[in-house]
């Protein structure tokens, strides 16, 4: 590898992004939410919060920190829905995981789009970088434009506001790709650009395999958002790291969608990502033969393999989170790897089925198995 491409690659062990809310952050936001307490005052617990955050992560050997997403309720829609173009409403129907109701949230277009350089997540992430001990990176998380590609309804109104589909995603294009040079002028050289629409169109190419006018319908979905994708990216500078995490739903420990990600390989070996964090914690996740694919496209690229679940507090067996590694090293070498959960800890506010300390003691294995292993 060439220096350039070294210098890319980032840590063995790794994490997701989102964290359990501690109940003085959950008090304050719900006081806020009632009018009992100013804005200023929410702030300040969560800043204290995001300060203790950020030394718990330094203390369990993470290299890249987050703010836990405790400035969020929802891990995309606090973001999409301030993007330049969109507004909140109320869709009156829960988003569809398995056993668990969800809020009604959602975001849709209102005009053309367009990076909100006044975006609340640039103070957010300025905060971050400020409470980042000296030799620590401070990671950005945001979703991905495909989320509004035909997911959800968002981009259903894109006719009142553009003349052609194409001229919609170019819009959508340039408005991420300006967003992500905003954070890097903040001193952002981090980002992580989270996404379940990959599972989405598993599940839906799947669910079509004889029916080839609908999976045509999905494969269009699926060019499209690696079109998007790959423009927001194209001309960043070199020494911005932008990784994403393939997601198939993270909601009170349950999730929306299953299936391996054979289907969409290929569309994965095109997005000119540096890092890829995957879920792969059970079976619904499929084998490693995939990664071939995104390996094959891009050979500095680094892999972040997430074998170990945050949706329980179940440690896993060590021996058998070696196995796989030396599993997924047939089609990715070893080099190439890294090791994190397979989601983050907290997507919502709600948070998964575990407690705070559960998820330190996670996090603290897959730093022994990182270090024993891949380092």
């Amino acid at each position: 590898m060439t220096a350039t491409e070294t210098k890319k690659l980032n840590y063995r062990f790794d994490q997701v992004g989102s964290y359990l809310r501690p109940e003085n952050l959950k008090k304050a936001r719900e006081q806020y939410a009632q009018g009992e307490i100013s804005y200023d005052d929410l702030l300040k617990v969560q800043h204290d919060e995001i300060k203790n955050l950020v030394d718990e992560q330094v203390k369990v050997g993470l290299s890249a920190v987050t703010d836990g997403e405790f400035n969020r309720s929802w891990w995309h829609l606090d973001f999409l829905g301030q993007l330049g173009g969109f507004e909140f409403y109320d869709q009156n129907d829960s988003y569809k995981f398995h056993g668990q109701k969800t809020r009604s949230t959602n975001v849709r277009l209102n005009g053309k789009v367009h990076a909100n350089l006044d975006h609340p997540f640039f103070k957010d992430f300025e905060y971050l970088k400020s409470v980042t001990p000296e030799g620590v990176e401070p990671k950005q998380t945001i979703p991905s434009p495909s989320l509004i590609i035909n997911r959800d309804h968002r981009s259903d109104l894109w006719s009142k506001y553009y003349d052609s589909w194409s001229e919609f995603l170019d819009d959508l294009a340039q408005a991420y790709h300006d967003t992500l040079q905003k954070f890097y002028d903040l001193g952002a050289r981090y980002v992580q650009i989270d996404d379940t629409t990959w599972a989405y169109l598993i599940a839906q190419l799947n669910a079509n395999a004889d029916n080839p006018e609908e999976r045509a319908k999905f494969e269009k979905t699926a060019a499209d958002d690696v079109y998007v994708i790959n423009k927001a990216l194209a001309g960043l500078p070199e020494d911005l790291k932008l990784a994403t995490h393939i997601c198939r739903g993270n909601f009170k420990s349950t999730y929306l969608f299953e299936g391996g990600y054979e289907p969409i390989a290929k569309y994965l070996g095109q997005l000119n990502y540096d890092a890829f964090f995957l879920e792969y914690d059970n079976d619904r996740s499929g084998g490693f033969e995939p990664l071939k694919e995104i390996y094959n496209n891009r050979q500095n690229v680094e892999i972040v393999l997430g074998l170990l679940t945050s949706k329980s507090a179940d440690l896993e067996d060590v021996d058998e989170v070696v196995a796989r590694i030396d599993e997924a090293a047939n089609y990715v070498p070893k080099s190439n790897l890294a090791l994190s959960t397979q989601c983050g800890f907290s997507s919502t506010e709600e948070g998964n089925i575990l407690t705070i300390p559960d998820q330190w003691k996670k996090l603290a294995l897959i730093k022994h198995i990182a270090d024993e292993e891949l380092a």
